[in-house]
Parts: C-alpha cells; structure tokens; sequence
C-alpha cells in the first residue's frame, strides 16, 4: 500500500448555513483496521461519514485514497476506489428479492473488481451475511436486522476495501446487536476489509473495535484504544459519565 493511509481526512470542515457541523477533523485509517466513531447526539458523526464517502463535500479540508486526491469527487469516484458505505435507514429495493438486492451491488461496481473469492456470487455474498434462505423473499419481506444484513450484502457485492457501517445496529435487541458486532468482526478478518463503523451502542462497539474516534460539536477529543478513550475526562464530560462508565 505503499506507504500511504487507506483512507486520510485532513482538518475536514462542514459548515451548513454558518453553522459548523465538523471542525477541522482529521483521522487517517490504514488497511485492515476496525475503528469505531462514537459521540453525543449531534456530534457530527454522520456528516463526518458522509464526507468520508463523497456523499457531502467538505467546505475546507483534504481527503486522500492511498494518497489519491478525492477532495471534491462524485461519491461514484469513492466506490471506485473501493469505498462502500450503508446509511442510518438501509437503502434496499423492497420490492425486489433479496438475492437481486445484492445482484444490483455486483452489477454497480463489484464485477470488475477483484474480490475475495468469499464475495463471487449473490450466493456467497448471501452466505456471509447469514440470508441465504431469504435469497428469494421480497426485501420487504425480511425483518428489520435482516434488511440490516442485506444493506451490508449490498455494500459488499461492490467488493469494497473499506466498508463505511452507519449505525447499524440502531433498533437491533441486544442478541442482534451482539450477532452484527460479531460479524463486523468477521468480515474484517475473512475479507481483510477496513471497517469505520458509526454506532449509538457505545458499549457494543468499544467491546469489538481496536481504535476509537470520539467527536464532540464537531471537534475529534480523543482517537486512541478504547480503554484509554473511556478513561479520557472530555469523553466522560460529553457523555456525561454514564455511557461511558458502564463501557469501562
């Protein structure tokens, strides 16, 4: 990977209307890593994110591919470079099935691309995610956490690189949530995927990530190991101490 970070944001700023909803965050990735993004309501966490995807172009600051220049590119250019993300609300075709939910994946950037020969077909994409036998339901047939799995299958038919999870596990009952982080964890390991993953399941996602990046008002205050960050004053100011408490 020559030397360069996965994926870098340098001093990335958002402002809407005067507004600053990231401030001059910075954070680099590299190949292989599993790293979490927690923070308050209202930290910036999802703008942050759709910067890292192209899906909101940052008002001043720089973001890098592999040393690639992307600043200012069409999310398309971030697919290419193998950049996939889900979204709070998963983003699937109802009225299709399951398997060609994920058949759209492939046909959107992933059968060019070299994959893990985990990810060759529909049905091996299907069976990783764990909806093989759904493969012929209507997506809006399935269950909430099973469209959750459906999305990741869908960022994954793009044979992606690094794999940007926005909260995922939102609405999932605590078996579920813990059967999502186990397979984040999985997938990182089988598909030598980077993976950023957002989540409000604070103590879910510090038990399953080596690194932490806490944003408050827009602003990084801590990007370390995660029993450093819950030992960190400002993290435990920002999250008034409770979250982060049952977390140590």
């Amino acid at each position: 990977m020559n030397g360069h970070p996965l994926l870098e944001a340098r001093h990335v700023t958002v402002r809407f209307d005067g507004l600053v909803a990231v401030e001059a965050v910075s954070a680099a990735f590299a190949a292989g890593e599993l790293v979490g993004i927690i923070g308050p309501n209202g930290a910036g966490k999802t703008t942050f994110f759709n910067a890292l995807s192209g899906v909101q172009q940052p008002t001043s600051g720089e973001l890098y591919a592999m040393g690639r220049r992307l600043t200012g590119s069409q999310p398309h250019k971030y697919a290419g470079v193998g950049i996939a993300r889900t979204f709070q609300t998963p983003r699937i075709f109802g009225a299709l099935s399951v398997a060609a939910n994920v058949d759209f994946g492939l046909q959107f950037a992933g059968r060019h691309r070299a994959g893990a020969w985990l990810l060759k077909d529909e049905d091996s994409i299907l069976h990783v995610v764990g909806l093989a036998e759904q493969r012929d339901l209507p997506a809006a047939a399935i269950t909430p956490s099973q469209q959750r799995l459906l999305e990741i299958g869908m960022a994954l038919a793009t044979r992606p690189k690094l794999l940007l999870l926005d909260e995922v596990a939102a609405g999932l009952t605590e078996a579920e949530i813990d059967s999502m982080a186990q397979l984040i964890r999985r997938l990182r390991d089988e598909l030598d995927l980077t993976v950023i993953w957002i989540e409000h399941a604070v103590t879910t996602l510090l038990k399953y990530v080596e690194r932490v990046i806490v944003l408050h008002q827009g602003r990084k205050i801590a990007d370390g190991a995660p029993a450093e960050v819950v030992r960190n004053a400002e993290v435990i100011e920002a999250y008034l101490g409770d979250e982060m408490v049952e977390a140590a």
